[in-house]
């Protein structure tokens, strides 16, 4: 494919062994770790994302005349649209009404994971545009003979990259919490309202009251006896939502393997016996929240452990960020404030990609006034407190 003088040239893998991790990682840099070889190859090799689960690796690699990596896109063909965060069945079966499949597609994304970041992942200094890698995208669409390529959770710069290249931008919202150079958690209280700073106080000390021990564990610390516990947790959280459980217990091993300092669990502990886990991953700016699970009941638990332990974790280490994934309307009253997530989609149907392009601009308006209502809910002071 011409770019500029170069000619590149586009190869998909079905597994990202076939790529070095020196190369990819070289692309994929070290802020985000859930673009990592090391995360990505956890799930491959666990079985977490493969057939079972219908996630089937078609990694794009290009690479310059000189055989270099100079791009990666973590990428997947999927036969469904679960565990991606980003819900389009209502496109599928708009599609499949015509007599034509929506499936298999192609997902550049991160398997189980709304965790916003890169996605074209580029090595710096290789100067490969955003429309470059949009065209290897769509040529691999073609080639493949597949109804779309959905880029989903990008960054805000892909997004509008990918659609000055002719792709559909979509908006979505989540929750994070932002670190204003708080010094300790009373600082971050200390910003909000007088209202909202006692109940997150009630709701700390009714969660360290309840007799359990908590931990924040990471790298080395955290022993396969804790991966036996949060597995068992995480299976216990998957049964009562009805959902799939995508992730094997091997992934969770492999993960401490691979990410170490990186990966925080923390644990709460009843007499010495972990009744309740939160999975997180630390970047360069922000801890992200992953997976939770309980056994029991405690008041206010979930908060302390997702929501409470995760700001004192960022703060203690200076992070920016606490993102903490899908969903919760009721993280606003604990400091976590709407934030946009981007997806960009390339749909070969002209009539379906005629009928997305309206849904996603009129879903923006109500994306956008959800935002404004919400951001009314904040806890934090508004001028004299």
């Amino acid at each position: 494919m011409p770019d500029g003088s170069a000619t590149l040239t586009l190869t998909l893998h079905p597994r990202i062994a076939e790529i070095s991790a020196a190369d990819w990682d070289a692309c994929a840099g070290g802020g985000n770790p859930f673009v990592s070889h090391a995360f990505l190859s956890a799930l491959e090799d666990s079985g977490s994302a493969g057939p079972r689960t219908g996630w089937l690796p078609q990694h794009a690699v290009l690479r310059a005349e000189d055989k270099r990596v100079v791009a990666v896109v973590p990428m997947y063909a999927k036969s469904h649209s679960y565990g991606e965060y980003v819900f389009d069945h209502g496109w599928a079966n708009a599609l499949e009404r015509t007599g034509e499949s929506y499936y298999p597609k192609l997902q550049a994304a991160v398997p189980f994971s709304p965790v916003p970041g890169p996605r074209l992942l580029r090595r710096p200094g290789s100067l490969v545009p955003v429309a470059t890698l949009a065209n290897a995208l769509e040529q691999a669409c073609d080639s493949l003979g597949l109804s779309s390529v959905h880029v989903t959770f990008c960054s805000r710069a892909e997004w509008e990259g990918l659609g000055d290249a002719g792709w559909l931008r979509r908006v979505g919202m989540q929750f994070h919490w932002e670190n204003e150079g708080y010094a300790s958690f009373d600082d971050f209280l200390a910003a909000l309202s007088s209202r909202k700073r006692k109940v997150l106080r009630r709701e700390r000390r009714d969660a360290n009251a309840a007799g359990l021990a908590f931990h924040a564990l990471s790298g080395t610390e955290i022993k396969e006896r804790h991966w036996d516990a949060f597995h068992a947790f995480y299976r216990s959280t998957v049964d009562r939502k009805w959902g799939s459980a995508y992730l094997t217990r091997s992934f969770f091993s492999l993960l401490g393997e691979r990410l170490g300092d990186k990966v925080v669990l923390m644990l709460a502990d009843n007499a010495g016996k972990p009744v309740a886990g939160a999975l997180n991953l630390a970047g360069d700016e922000a801890l992200y929240g992953r997976n939770w699970g309980c056994r029991g009941d405690w008041p206010f638990l979930h908060f302390e452990l997702c929501y409470y332990r995760a700001i004192d974790w960022a703060i203690a280490h200076g992070l920016k960020r606490v993102e903490a994934g899908a969903q919760g309307r009721h993280k606003i009253q604990r400091g976590y404030l709407p934030r946009h997530t981007y997806s960009a989609h390339w749909i070969v149907h002209p009539g379906l990609r005629r009928a997305v392009a309206s849904f996603v601009r009129e879903e923006q308006i109500g994306i956008e006034a959800e935002m404004a209502a919400l951001a009314e809910e904040s806890p934090f002071r508004k001028g004299e407190d």
